[in-house]
């Protein structure tokens, strides 16, 4: 059964940091396209940032470029989003997405988990 599970969210004062780690089974991650979303309430889940499978190319929301950095491990199955410099509009709920290609649509992304709340404030 494929199944993504995300970890690492937290409270954490304006300014800090947060490792968020979303590890993939029961199909093989590395042919896939990952990304992140994030979805606040009564805000619609919106892109955050993204990695593809084939050159390992990376891409940011203007909101979080600068301050965010996607990576990927693929023995381990594992993608990760550091958030360094977090704001108070950071918080959310952070959700990972495995796709055939990266995008900001979530329509491109055929696995979700289930997210982990992020929350940026003093």
């Amino acid at each position: 059964q494929e199944k993504l599970v995300e970890s690492g969210g937290g409270l954490v004062q304006p300014g800090g940091s947060l490792r968020l780690s979303c590890t993939a089974s029961g199909f093989t991650f590395d042919y896939y396209a990952i990304g992140w979303f994030r979805q606040a309430p009564g805000k619609e889940r919106e892109g955050v940032s993204c990695i593809s499978t084939s050159d390992g190319s990376t891409h940011y929301s203007n909101s979080v470029k600068g301050r965010f950095t996607i990576s990927r491990d693929n023995a381990t199955n594992t993608a990760y989003l550091q958030m360094n410099s977090l704001k108070p509009e950071d918080t959310a709920v952070y959700y990972c997405a495995t796709g055939s290609l990266t995008g900001w649509a979530t329509a491109q992304y055929d696995y979700w988990g289930q997210g982990t709340q992020v929350t940026v404030s003093s």
